[in-house]
């Protein structure tokens, strides 16, 4: 097949060919933005699953389904070491110069200011030369937002904004990746904020996309989170949408699968998107012609499990110290050795004093490295007493690595 040709896309928050299996949370934000349009209160949403999911394609497809609405966007992803303030003043910048025109010239000038008030206030003890400097033109407005208290600032700043988006007859929608990263008071802050503007029916949505913990880092901060966000795991596709996602882009260049050879390939990716366009994509450069056969898919799956254990897995598994590659190496041969079905359903949680046990460790020595795959986004802890790997397929990668 034509390499040039080739419709696959594997790519972290790369858009697929065919965004396949995403069409009821695609239609359920739609249904969002008619509502706040309406002057209806709606949650704020929450995405989580896996790595490798599809989680960032879709917050980029819900951003533009904001902009076609005719929406103020902006985005951003957390940082384990960066607080919120400087990122969302810079997200919020974005979207209300989206808004344009739409709203009083007063009214935006106003409300640019109390954003640049909010940006520029450093936490305390920041040294001069290190002060950030937002881009914003109007003057700051003092007295608001720039309290220095993340929460009562975010709070006066997501008012302020939504009261302009609610001028122009709009809305705000912030889109926030990774939001397990977020430390402890930026999440409570954006918590209460969110808080503030359900009671109040303002017009500004956050949609955070994380791994499946970002629900318990919520509800650990508030209580009133599982109430606050509307939320959607977002998995594997099932069979119709794998076959789907692989069909479609190969169709628009005059080429198809095998019945045969789309079940070969769901098995081996097992229906995780970003798997079906690594193997689609390798599948595609080594068969002869069309149609795509198991056969091809047999030939070509080396090649892509070669890829993905330097870029997908190696990458990942290379951020680990001696320590952290023990502990991990003791939760896949812990999943193997669990009950029968387990390899089939990985990723399925493992327990911690099973990997103790496993290691000839007490679960107290294994601590410092599972808290820094925990820190590292390795690995997830979904319930108490129970740990996950955070990437589909990790514990595969690992049983056939030696251990360093």
């Amino acid at each position: 097949m034509d390499p040039v040709r080739n419709p696959y896309a594997p790519g972290a928050g790369q858009r697929p060919p065919e965004l396949a299996g995403r069409d009821a949370e695609l239609l359920a934000f739609d249904v969002v933005l008619e509502r706040v349009a309406r002057g209806r209160a709606e949650r704020s949403i929450v995405l989580t699953g896996l790595r490798g999911v599809g989680k960032t394609v879709l917050l980029n497809a819900l951003r533009s389904a904001a902009v076609r609405a005719g929406w103020g966007t902006g985005k951003l992803e957390a940082r384990p070491d960066q607080p919120v303030r400087r990122p969302l003043a810079a997200a919020l910048h974005v979207a209300i110069r989206e808004l344009g025109g739409a709203g009083p010239a007063g009214g935006t000038e106003h409300v640019l200011g109390v954003l640049r008030s909010f940006a520029q206030k450093d936490a305390p003890g920041t040294k001069l030369r290190e002060r950030w400097q937002p881009g914003i033109e109007a003057p700051a407005v003092p007295g608001r937002a720039d309290s220095g208290d993340i929460e009562i600032d975010l709070v006066e700043l997501f008012g302020d904004v939504a009261g302009l988006a609610a001028d122009t007859g709009h809305g705000i929608a912030i889109f926030i990746d990774e939001m397990q990263d977020l430390g402890p008071a930026d999440v409570s802050a954006l918590c209460a904020a969110c808080h503030e503007l359900s009671q109040n029916g303002l017009p500004l949505v956050v949609v955070g996309a994380g791994l499946p913990h970002l629900p318990a880092v919520l509800s650990a901060s508030k209580s009133y989170s599982e109430r606050l966000f509307r939320y959607a795991r977002i998995d594997r596709l099932d069979r119709a949408a794998a076959d789907q996602a692989l069909q479609a882009p190969a169709r628009d260049e005059g080429a198809e699968f095998t019945d045969e050879g789309l079940a070969a390939m769901y098995e081996i990716t097992a229906g995780y998107p970003y798997f079906l366009q690594a193997y689609g994509k390798a599948v595609w450069d080594v068969a002869p012609g069309s149609p795509i056969t198991a056969a091809d898919v047999r030939v070509a799956a080396p090649l892509a499990e070669a890829e993905l254990a330097v870029g997908f897995f190696g990458s990942r598994f290379d951020r680990a110290t001696p320590a952290e590659r023990e502990y991990l190496h003791g939760m896949a041969a812990t999943a193997r050795s669990g009950p029968p079905g387990a390899e089939a359903s990985e990723p399925e949680s493992v327990p911690t004093a099973a990997v103790a046990e496993y290691l000839g460790r007490k679960p107290q020595s294994l601590s410092p490295a599972r808290d820094a795959l925990l820190k590292k986004g390795l690995i997830y802890s979904g319930a108490r007493g129970r740990i996950a790997f955070t990437v589909p397929h990790f514990g595969r990668y690992l049983r056939a690595q030696q251990l360093d």
